[in-house]
């Protein structure tokens, strides 16, 4: 990690750069975090913003603006017939067919309009057209699990589309949000990601995330356009001295890398603890060389792992907090830490808000009521913040 060289002043969230005028940075470094074992490619970006004038406040996140997958853009124009060179409106305007596959549509997920323009054009389609008439929304989920646009041309090549009448079907191109793994003040001109590159196998075909894979594959031939994205209720305390408690298990460890470089660089005096956790201590364990020295610094007071995978039982982050219980009721209680969760929404962040009312309720002495209601107002206060998708 290098050393702090800009000046310690405080940052702002404020910037020319906006989602209508990203940024085209320049990745520089991309290096994968998981070892060969692993069952994830967890990947390093670090993104060059040189000329910017960056600022932004740890906490917050960067959107990336990807382009599609070159060779799903081929084979989609082929299935219509085309070129590439023809003339459509797309999202963004007049462009060619090829461009707007590749930089405006979202190529990948289909829409109610794509579907139900492929029944009435193909009569080959009549468990779609079932499914959609009678509104078997279940029953659609699963059939649609998995299926691309691309899977459709080409299981009902009946279905005759226009390049223009094509592009109308979809939907724009969405920028990704990541969440900041680098602090300004350690990286004056960069940002750094942790992503896992989405790849899988649906239909006899390999599946990609399109951004994940964008980064992984393609970011290094072309420039990566990038705006900032405020995160203001994730923020560190303004007090450097007040304690925190941190969740982050996978790549919801980003931001909590970057606020132990910012506290490091700020020499802040508030403890640290943070939860982390993933498959296998192994090959999953993502910025342990970063971790290990934030730990000799004195800068990580307490760091526990759940390795999920490393035991006959499943071991998550939950766990380690109720193993716990007593020491984070003291920090939270009696020295008014702050408590921050990133991660998934889906399963994890609830499992963790679960764990944290129990160790108010078990801990504090309280009802099921009167801990929710803690729970509450350390929310409120926002002295419990969250960062979950």
């Amino acid at each position: 990690m290098p050393e702090v060289t800009t000046p310690l002043k405080p940052a702002t969230s404020t910037s020319p750069y906006t989602r209508s005028n990203p940024f085209p940075g320049k990745l520089v470094v991309n290096r994968r975090l998981s070892g060969p074992e692993s069952a994830k490619d967890t990947r390093h970006f670090e993104i060059d913003l040189t000329g910017w004038g960056l600022s932004f406040e740890v906490g917050d996140s960067m959107a990336v603006y990807p382009t599609n997958d070159p060779d799903l853009v081929e084979e989609i124009i082929r299935a219509l017939g085309g070129k590439g060179d023809e003339p459509v409106k797309g999202p963004k305007g007049d462009t060619t067919l090829g461009e707007a596959l590749l930089r405006d549509c979202r190529i990948t997920q289909t829409t109610p309009k794509f579907l139900k323009a492929i029944t009435k054009r193909a009569n080959s389609a009549l468990l779609l057209k079932d499914l959609l008439e009678l509104e078997r929304k279940e029953d659609l989920e699963r059939y649609l699990w998995g299926m691309e646009v691309i899977d459709f041309l080409n299981e009902h090549p009946s279905a005759k589309f226009s390049p223009e009448e094509f592009v109308g079907l979809l939907t724009k191109l969405q920028p990704r949000l990541y969440s900041v793994a680098s602090s300004l003040r350690v990286h004056p001109e960069q940002v750094h990601f942790i992503v896992d590159v989405i790849r899988y196998e649906s239909h006899g075909r390999v599946r990609k995330g399109v951004a994940s894979s964008f980064l992984a594959e393609r970011a290094d031939k072309v420039p990566v356009p990038v705006y900032p994205s405020s995160a203001k209720h994730f923020h560190l305390p303004e007090d450097p001295d007040t304690p925190i408690i941190m969740v982050g298990p996978g790549t919801g460890i980003a931001p909590f890398r970057a606020y132990l470089q910012e506290r490091m660089a700020l020499s802040a005096k508030g403890k640290n603890w943070l939860f982390f956790g993933s498959q296998r201590e192994k090959c999953d364990y993502a910025y342990k060389e970063d971790f290990d020295r934030f730990k000799r610094e004195g800068i990580l007071t307490r760091l526990d792992c759940a390795w999920s995978r490393d035991q006959a039982h499943k071991v998550y982050v939950q766990h380690r907090m109720l193993e716990n219980a007593a020491e984070i009721w003291k920090w939270i209680d009696s020295e008014g830490a702050q408590f921050f969760v990133c991660g998934d929404a889906r399963r994890m962040a609830k499992d963790v808000d679960a764990a944290l009312r129990r160790i108010v309720q078990e801990q504090g002495g309280k009802s099921v009521g009167e801990a929710n209601g803690y729970v509450e107002k350390l929310k409120s206060d926002k002295r419990y913040k969250r960062d979950v998708y």
